[in-house]
């Protein structure tokens, strides 16, 4: 009987090139069938972060989802209060793609925004609410915002800004977010948030994401120059950045999370679409101060918060009357600038285990973590400490991370010794910058993005930052930009030169400090400079030193040397920070433990580089 294979085929060997025709023949068949197989709605699905609301709403639907001060909501409640205010936008003519801003700070409206928005099928465009109303308005402007929600408390604020927005261009459409529970009455037009979700339809069907690639959200990086960069965030590398992070931080099922990191920054590091992607409860305040953060932690057994490091100082110099006692560890996720090894010790003692990451708006937060490993359990205290301060591997769902010279993209050696550029790779980096293609083809080079940050890279493959090559100044975890400092000091007639770089600050870190020279010997001071800087930058970038100098240092080729101007600033340490007058470390005025005034800290919610 014939039968399809020949004996031969069975009984003898073949020749070494007839074998190798039938296997590459073969797997051409292969190919060729699995390729034809269906990409369809069953078993492609676009990334987005909306399918974790729906999700909660489901799975979760009776457990609270937000909780804010005496207001509170269940995650059933959540999606249908999204749902309506979905609805609502689309009745207000937004459509596809739109941007709709909010200005406000960590309250139950802003935290829907980040699903609602989306479900609509707009762009949700989050504002720092330290900016000041001219950066603000160059905001609105550049992102072209169709709507505009305001917290009644910021009402005075945003009036200013369209106020200037309206010699410039159109307005958008402006909404009052008031209270819920015990609404003020404040407005600022027709339009109030709690009116527009009550009028909306909760079996709203939200728009159907057909392409993860779409934007979700517009993060400045920079509201303080007249071209700031807009950092566009698509639906897929929100998904995966939320994913990499909840994993990387090993945060289970139902956790409590105090936000005390701004959702306007990097939309919470993605952890406004996280805590819903784990059923948790949203604990919401409106500042970050000692009594606030304890009294929340205290009452709803928060676990997990994020924060740079200057919340740590808050919490370690409150009064004996804003403390609580802490039952249960709480899981703090940290960046910025380094945590001191003592600093991470201290906090430590309260009960709060500090993971330490690092980021930036161009990488949808968090890029990097210090993961933990168990090998380092038994470490002393300071060894611990050390370890935790460095800012870590990348992220699960970041292809690569590495340290390189940008001249050769070599990468560098392992040794924590040779420094180059922290570059990254993956579907968590942004689509790009908003109008800016000039930045983002500087920003993405030989298929990597530059951060900008310069590092090392340790023998056990964890990256740490030695220095910014930008020169951006961390104070309180807000980026300053040096360049941005100076062009207000330049503004001032009797300034010939200036240079502007990072200091110590008791309570923020870093601060900015100034160097300049005055034309002609002109007669002005210290205190006249920084009177002329709080008219022109924002409060947090005002420098809280001016060195009046005969001259500034620098190269043969007429380049100032900023090293040499980093030495000296670190000798200097403020002594009043209304003035901004300082002293030398020989004239220090400080002889008692540095405190902290609680009573008028209404707000310092950290954001970070991270």
């Amino acid at each position: 009987m014939y039968t399809s294979n020949p004996p031969f085929i069975h009984n003898s060997p073949l020749p070494t090139y007839f074998s190798r025709t039938i296997s590459t023949l073969c797997k051409t068949i292969n190919l060729r069938r699995m390729d034809k197989l269906p990409k369809c709605g069953a078993n492609y699905v676009p990334l987005t972060p909306m399918t974790f609301l729906k999700r909660a709403s489901m799975v979760y639907s009776d457990r609270t989802s937000i909780i804010y001060e005496n207001v509170r909501f269940t995650w059933r409640q959540t999606y249908e209060r999204c749902c309506r205010l979905a609805f609502a936008l689309r009745s207000l003519n937004i459509v596809k793609n739109n941007v709709v801003s909010v200005l406000a700070p960590n309250i139950p409206a802003m935290y829907e925004m980040h699903f609602a928005v989306p479900m609509a099928g707009a762009v949700l465009n989050t504002i720092n609410t330290r900016l000041d109303a001219k950066n603000i308005a160059t905001i609105l402007k550049h992102s072209e915002a169709k709507v505009f929600f305001i917290d009644h408390q910021l009402v005075p604020l945003a009036r200013e800004a369209l106020r200037l927005l309206m010699a410039e261009t159109s307005l958008p459409l402006v909404v009052v977010i008031d209270e819920v529970d015990r609404p003020t009455g404040v407005r600022l037009g027709a339009l109030e948030y709690e009116e527009l979700v009550a009028q909306g339809d909760p079996m709203y069907v939200p728009e159907e994401i057909s392409n993860e690639w779409d934007p979700i959200a517009l993060n400045y990086t920079s509201g303080t120059t007249s071209e700031p960069k807009g950092v566009v965030y698509s639906h897929r590398g929100a998904y995966l950045s939320t994913l990499s992070l909840i994993l990387g931080w090993g945060m289970k099922t139902e956790p409590v999370y105090l936000w005390s990191l701004p959702m306007f920054h990097c939309n919470g590091w993605t952890f406004t679409w996280g805590v819903a992607a784990r059923g948790g409860t949203n604990v919401c305040i409106r500042t970050t101060s000692a009594k606030e953060m304890y009294e929340n932690i205290v009452a709803h057994n928060v676990t997990h918060m994020c924060c740079a490091p200057i919340v740590f100082n808050i919490l370690l110099e409150a009064k004996p009357h804003e403390r609580r006692q802490i039952k249960s560890p709480v899981e703090i996720l940290t960046g910025g600038a380094p945590p001191p090894a003592a600093l991470l010790e201290r906090i430590e003692s309260l009960g709060f285990h500090v993971v330490h990451a690092y980021g930036l708006t161009e990488a949808t937060g968090p890029a990097l973590v210090c993961e933990w490993q168990q090998r380092w359990d038994n470490l002393p205290a300071k060894d611990k400490a050390a370890l935790k301060a460095r800012q870590g591997v990348s992220i699960l769902t970041l292809a690569d991370a590495d340290v390189k010279d940008p001249k050769t993209m070599e990468s560098v050696r392992r040794d924590g010794k040779t420094m180059g550029e922290i570059v990254l790779r993956g579907s968590s980096i942004m689509k790009g910058y908003l109008k800016d293609e000039k930045a983002t083809a500087k920003a993405f080079r030989n298929g990597w993005f530059f951060t900008g940050d310069v590092g090392v890279v340790h023998p056990d493959g964890y990256l740490e930052i030695k220095d910014r090559s930008k020169d951006v100044i961390i104070s309180g975890g807000e980026n300053i930009s040096s360049v941005e400092v100076e062009g207000a000091l330049y503004k001032h007639p009797a300034v010939l030169e200036a240079a502007v770089v990072a200091m110590p600050h008791p309570k923020w870190g870093e601060s900015p400090c100034a160097f300049v020279t005055l034309r002609n010997s002109a007669a002005m001071g210290e205190a006249e400079i920084i009177q002329h800087c709080r008219k022109n930058l924002p409060h947090f970038m005002v420098p809280k030193k001016v060195k009046i100098m005969e001259e500034l240092p620098k190269t043969s080729t007429g380049k100032i040397q900023k090293f040499q101007l980093r030495a000296i600033a670190k000798t200097f340490v403020i002594s009043s920070e209304e003035t901004g007058i300082s002293s030398g470390k020989g004239q220090s005025n400080w002889a008692t433990p540095r405190q902290y005034n609680h009573e008028n800290q209404e707000q310092i919610l950290a954001l970070s580089r991270l």
